[in-house]
């Protein structure tokens, strides 16, 4: 969500600096575990008729505020805040709410979804707690309702870690030093899925990449960047050819790193001739944060497949994140908190929205504890209409 990313960067340089203040010494992580099916996907069963796509948008919420790591003043106030982190992290049960989201797909059976903050905990050290890897959670939750959903592609963006983590003196314990025996890292995504289940369906060539415009900031061991990029893949929709893409552009507090990166999607993996584009575009649709929403829909541009007046504001952002002791915690507020549009399916060429065949995902609780919402966003869910080039 906005505020969550708006403060990783300075967390990530916060957690270098304790990190070196408190002769932390951990082992490099590996690398991300790259997920993806290459080439072209034709099986299953699907109604026959026009050709409609089913696209579906959503951010998953990486678990928890940043915040606590910001108000640290010393590196001991530090290692507590990335410990309340971690704390909500787990608070917020990503588990129980990939039940819901894979749910939610099952209901509708999108052909093609964008996922931003795909995110991987991993944690690491004596007795750590267990780690969160979003991506095999959900597609795990998937395949359990019997649902055939490929990764096609990802975009691989932050990697900040590894922080100290203290949890208990029985598990992750601080020796003398101090030295710290476990550590957490946090790593970001954006994923597209496609249904396998459409033998109308084809897709390959999945590509990823980087803008060139990023957020950065100083930190002791030099600039660090939140290196926000998109994923694309080629398709087809019985023998129609179209791009889909998948990005999570800078937060509104970076106004023009965001738009900069808005000019380069519409100069890059956004140009072409038929294009559908989902994502977290952080500008809100009325104008009021950014103009990278308008810059997406000038005329001869992207359309949008959410027609507020046919349907509604279709606010999608945000529920609470705070972290405990700050009421009512993270995803634990009982009535929504959304106020603002910036989850987004948008396209251009053939593809069309007849403009009312849209709806949110996820914007009623889904059980009576917290959390209460799937995620602190709200997906959205559309069908496109492939026609005459």
């Amino acid at each position: 969500m906005n505020s969550a990313y708006a403060s990783t960067l300075r967390l990530l340089s916060l957690a270098v600096a304790a990190a070196l203040a408190l002769a932390l010494t951990l082992p490099t992580l590996a690398g991300a575990k790259r997920n993806g099916h290459h080439g072209h996907h034709r099986h299953g069963h699907h109604a026959k008729g026009k050709r409609d796509l089913r696209v579906m948008t959503q951010n998953l919420y990486l678990g928890s505020s940043l915040g606590p790591a910001l108000e640290a003043k010393t590196p001991e106030e530090f290692v507590e805040a990335v410990a309340q982190i971690y704390a909500t992290v787990q608070y917020t049960n990503f588990p129980v709410r990939a039940e819901a989201i894979a749910a939610e797909i099952q209901a509708r059976k999108p052909d093609l979804i964008g996922l931003q903050e795909v995110t991987k905990w991993t944690t690491e050290g004596l007795n750590p707690p267990p780690g969160y890897d979003f991506l095999e959670i959900l597609q795990g939750d998937l395949e359990g309702l019997g649902l055939d959903y490929s990764v096609a592609a990802i975009a691989h963006n932050a990697k900040i870690g590894p922080a100290p983590l203290v949890v208990s003196e029985e598990s992750c314990p601080v020796l003398e030093g101090p030295k710290f025996t476990c550590g957490v890292t946090l790593e970001d995504r954006d994923v597209i899925l496609v249904n396998d289940d459409n033998p109308g369906l084809s897709w390959s060539n999945p590509q990823s990449g980087q803008y060139t415009a990023q957020q950065s900031i100083e930190s002791p061991v030099g600039p660090l960047s939140f290196d926000r990029g998109w994923a694309s893949i080629d398709a087809k929709l019985k023998r129609k050819p179209f791009r889909f893409v998948d990005t999570h552009l800078e937060t509104e507090e970076s106004p023009l790193v965001q738009q900069a990166q808005a000019a380069e999607f519409l100069a890059g993996p956004g140009k072409g001739g038929t294009v559908i584009a989902t994502g977290d575009f952080n500008s809100a649709a009325d104008g009021s944060t950014t103009t990278s929403y308008a810059q997406l829909t000038a005329p001869g541009r992207f359309r949008d497949a959410w027609n507020e007046a046919l349907l509604d504001a279709g606010w999608s952002c945000c529920q609470e994140s705070n972290t405990p002791p700050l009421a009512p915690g993270a995803l634990s507020n009982e009535n929504s908190t959304l106020g603002t549009r910036i989850d987004l399916i948008l396209s251009r060429g053939a593809a069309r929205s007849h403009g009312g065949e849209a709806e949110l995902i996820g914007d009623a609780p889904f059980r009576a504890e917290p959390p209460f919402w799937p995620s602190d966003h709200a997906g959205v869910f559309g069908v496109l209409h492939l026609g005459r080039f």
